[in-house]
């Protein structure tokens, strides 16, 4: 095996540093470019629109956003505890640079590397694990209530479904279950994963730490459920509260199963999020603006913050 020098790796590491930020903001510049519903010009133009208040109320929507923010790097240190203590400072620096890494991958799921560099390498399994573990109780309460969501939507609105469809479904489900069953004892993508053992590692979990971690995604999941409806009113829309929620709950829980290239992910949950607020008389418009205001207060300013401590990481050589 030929070493590197220890000169080179630095310079490794800087160009893969640097590599990283770029595509992250050619991304970003790319999803905000390519919107043919709704210019960023546009968008910007209906802000400013609002005049004064324009200024408090993006205040209070950044507070929201932090505070979604501040649950999830909250929830990132209490389920890393259960095998070493990490200050919230840390959490916060490992959380915002791996959501950097991760912008511009599909569904997010470079995030996973990402925060499994920031430990040893022994550790790093257990990085992936408690990560899966994370978003499946994310995805645990999404579910929850956006199933409340979607009777809401089939019992008020006339939408077409068919019975065999149904039942296509059911069976894809049962399916899935089974062949989940038949490969829970081998290994699954990675050396040493397999079913079997991803449900003994969720376990030995402690009960207080599964409890705050579906605590705190509950929490996360009010806060921007609230800051959707919010946005909403700001972008003039004619829409009550009770109208409004079980659709925002319908909406994230159809965008949370539909897998996504990170190409079509904006206009993907921007399309789902259209469909369902036409029902109650949204605007397009309104609508998009909404969607796309989520995206930049919630992942597209948090990775900005991010890239910092992307530039400023050093890799574990312990």
């Amino acid at each position: 095996m030929i070493a590197v020098p220890h000169k080179a790796k630095q310079y490794l590491l800087a160009a893969a540093k640097v590599l990283a930020i770029a595509i992250t903001f050619g991304y970003i510049f790319f999803k905000l470019e390519s919107n043919t519903t709704l210019s960023f010009k546009e968008f910007t133009a209906t802000i400013f629109s609002k005049g004064n208040i324009a200024i408090y109320s993006l205040l209070f929507f950044g507070f929201l956003a932090t505070a979604n923010w501040f649950f999830e790097i909250l929830k990132w240190q209490t389920l890393v505890s259960t095998f070493e203590k990490i200050n919230f400072k840390t959490a916060l620096k490992q959380s915002l640079a791996s959501l950097t890494i991760s912008l511009a991958t599909p569904n997010r799921i470079g995030e996973y590397g990402a925060k499994a560099l920031f430990f040893e390498s022994k550790n790093r399994k257990k990085i992936l694990l408690l990560h899966f573990f994370s978003s499946a109780a994310q995805m645990l309460v999404t579910s929850f209530f956006g199933l409340f969501g979607l009777l809401y939507l089939l019992r008020n609105f006339n939408i077409d479904f068919s019975v065999s469809t149904l039942c296509y479904f059911g069976i894809g489900v049962i399916l899935l279950f089974a062949i989940a069953y038949y490969f829970k004892e081998k290994e699954l993508l990675l050396k040493g994963f397999s079913i079997a053992k991803v449900i003994q590692f969720f376990k030995k979990i402690p009960f207080q730490i599964k409890f705050k971690t579906v605590l705190f995604s509950v929490f996360r999941y009010i806060i921007f459920s609230s800051m959707f409806y919010g946005l909403l009113l700001f972008f003039s829309a004619n829409i009550t509260f009770s109208e409004a929620i079980p659709l925002i709950f319908a909406m994230y829980f159809l965008v949370s199963i539909l897998p996504t290239l990170f190409i079509f992910d904006v206009v993907i949950r921007g399309g789902v999020a259209v469909w369902l607020f036409s029902f109650a008389g949204v605007a397009e418009l309104v609508v998009l603006s909404t969607v796309l205001a989520m995206w930049l207060l919630n992942f597209v300013l948090p990775s900005l913050l991010g890239s910092f401590f992307v530039l400023t990481y050093q890799p574990i050589t312990r």
